[in-house]
This record gives C-alpha cells, sequence and structure tokens, in this order.
C-alpha cells in the first residue's frame, strides 16, 4: 500500500480531510503499521491539522493494550462493528466477538480517551424480534456514542448464509420486518437526539462522520489496496481485487487498476442516487446547473408519482425524501435515473 500511495501522489486535491482505515478488519495489523501508514500518507499529501482518521474494528481486536497503542497513533474516530448485543445472534452471524466483548470494546475505547466513536448495528435477521431490536437500541443509546450506523441484513451469494437459505435450513430475509425495524429505530433514535442525515447513519449534532458525508456530497476521494474505489468526479477507478496480481503491478511500478469514464448522464444519477439518501437532499438547482434544464425536466416529470404517494417532498427546490419514503429510497432513485439511450 505504501507504494500505491506513491503512485497516486496527485490524485487528490490538498488538504486531506479525512482518512478511513476500513473494508475488512484493517485492526488486526497492529498500531504500528497503522502509524507507519500514516506517516506515509503524510509524507506524500499535505493532511488537514484537524483530519477525521478513523478505524474501523472489531471488538475483539479492542484490547486494553491494543486501544492504548492506537491512542498513540494519529487515529481519532473509532468505528466497531457491533452488530448485535445479543449472544446468540452473534453465533448465528459467525461473529468473532460475543456479547460481552461488544459492550466492553466501546467502554474500552472511552475509558482511553476516545469520544468520537460510531457503531455498526443490524436488523431485519429472523432472530431479531422487535423487542430484541429494541434492547439493541437502548444499549446504544445508553453507551452514549455520538453516532449509529444501521444496516439491514443482506444475503451475499455464494455465502454460507445464502448456501443454507437455498437449502431451506435458514429462513428468508423478511422485507416487512426490516421496514417495521427501520421505522422503530428511526423513531427512538430522534426520541435520543440523533439527526438522520443519511439512510443508515445517525449522529449527535455536530457528530456527522465526515468522511461519510464528504462522500455522499460527492467529494472526490482516494481508495488504496485491493478492491480500493476512487472518484474524482470525472473518473472512477478500482484496483483489482486480487492480491498476488496487486502486489506484482506494484511491484512494476504500476496502479493496478480499471477505469470507467463518467458520462454526463453518469454524474447525474450518481448525484441522484447519492443526495437523496441525505439531510441535505436533491438540488433541483444544482441539477440544472450542473447538467441543464432538459435534464431537469425529466427529473421531476418522473418524481410525480413519489409526490403523490408522500414519500418526497419538495421545499425551495430541495427534494427529500418523507419518513416513510426513506423504506423505498433505492427504488425511488432508480426510477429518477435519466437514460436517454433508451
Amino acid at each position: 500500500m505504501h507504494a500505491e500511495l506513491q503512485l497516486q501522489k496527485g490524485y487528490l486535491k490538498e488538504p486531506v480531510e479525512t482518512i478511513y482505515f476500513g473494508g475488512g478488519t484493517p485492526s488486526v495489523i497492529g498500531a504500528g503499521e497503522i502509524q507507519k501508514l500514516l506517516d506515509s500518507i503524510s509524507s506524500l499529501n499535505t493532511v488537514s491539522n484537524n483530519a477525521e482518521i478513523t478505524l474501523e474494528a472489531n471488538p475483539d481486536d479492542l484490547s486494553q493494550e491494543n486501544v492504548k497503542a492506537l491512542k498513540q497513533t494519529q487515529i481519532n474516530r473509532f468505528s466497531i462493528g457491533i452488530q448485535s448485543f445479543f449472544e446468540e445472534d452473534l453465533r448465528w452471524m459467525n461473529r468473532a466477538h460475543n456479547a460481552s466483548e461488544a459492550e466492553s470494546s466501546v467502554k474500552r475505547a472511552q475509558d482511553a480517551g476516545f469520544e468520537n466513536i460510531t457503531i455498526d448495528l443490524i436488523y431485519g435477521y429472523p432472530l431479531l424480534s422487535n423487542e430484541k431490536w429494541k434492547s439493541n437500541i437502548r444499549k446504544a443509546i445508553e453507551l452514549e456514542v455520538p453516532h449509529i450506523s444501521a444496516y439491514s441484513m443482506t444475503v451475499e451469494d455464494k455465502t454460507a448464509l445464502a448456501n443454507a437459505i437455498r437449502k431451506g435450513k435458514q429462513p428468508k430475509m423478511n422485507e416487512s420486518q426490516s421496514a417495521e425495524q427501520f421505522l422503530i429505530l428511526m423513531e427512538m433514535l430522534e426520541e435520543a437526539g440523533f439527526e438522520h442525515y443519511e439512510i443508515s447513519n445517525f449522529a449527535k449534532p455536530g457528530c456527522y462522520s465526515r468522511h461519510n458525508s464528504n462522500y455522499w456530497k460527492g467529494i472526490p476521494y482516494l481508495g488504496i489496496g485491493p478492491s480500493a474505489h476512487s472518484f474524482n468526479g470525472n473518473t472512477r477507478h478500482w484496483d483489482i481485487p486480487n492480491n498476488a496480481k496487486y502486489i506484482d503491478s506494484l511491484l512494476k511500478g504500476q496502479i493496478p487498476s480499471e477505469t470507467e469514464i463518467l458520462t454526463q448522464e453518469n454524474k447525474l444519477n450518481e448525484y441522484i442516487m447519492t443526495s437523496l439518501r441525505t439531510i441535505w437532499g436533491m438540488d433541483l438547482m444544482k441539477v440544472e446547473a450542473d447538467f441543464g434544464s432538459d435534464y431537469r425536466k425529466l427529473v421531476t416529470s418522473a418524481m410525480e408519482e413519489f409526490l403523490d404517494k408522500g414519500w418526497i417532498n419538495i421545499h425551495e427546490n430541495i427534494v427529500r425524501l418523507t419518513k416513510e419514503g426513506k423504506l423505498f429510497a433505492d427504488n425511488i432513485a432508480a426510477e429518477l435515473f435519466v437514460d436517454t439511450e433508451n
């Protein structure tokens, strides 16, 4: 990764405002290696003095010793993959940590002086009753973390769970259960003072993830490592997912990636998808200014159905999803996508 950082120097406009170690379990490599990567980034780029630097971590990686070591690095934010506070649910998900570690990992990080913490929770799976889901949310609130990300369970192809469902050994995911638990989530976190600033993300005022926010606002980013994606506003590129080929390419001084040049319609559809998911909404004036009045007309014409259903509202040219509309965010965005070639 150090080699790719060198090859990608100059990709981003400086200064760098956020750094995010994620896409797996980066906490397993240790504080020393993480700091070396941060040193490489700083030597090749101007990093803002108040940059948000996040580390994704599994609860079982956050031992007292590791947390203490990470406190000596520039890491200033943790994203902890809790998923659930129930033992049987964690076993069903094949998680490495247990229920006790789920809670204690957050407290260890807080005791070490980390205040900027987000935790991940999952809902919409067969073992999770509404009462258990409410209990998970209450526990997250009690831990006094300023940010919570929550995701509906999805089943990826070619996984053990997908195979078990196909053979009838596990029940299928239930969309109505997921929708009901999403509504419970929104209500409880709103009552607890969290702001729902993106479909899957909730934060106390002033505690939005800057990294997440930049992504949803379409700000360019650079991804380093196998399978990592990058975006500069005009092109998108992604590193090959094969570790051996990735390393071989870097040894030859080549960036191991493929590139897609974005068309105007690609850019518009991406803006529709990302902006609608957020508290900031989709700005119709921006659509017209950046893409033209014809594209604005196409988008506004496609919105009529969702206005009638009460799934979106428009105020001062800003289109936002209603609470009910958030249940159908992806479908609404897809229906608003522009494709003049068909």
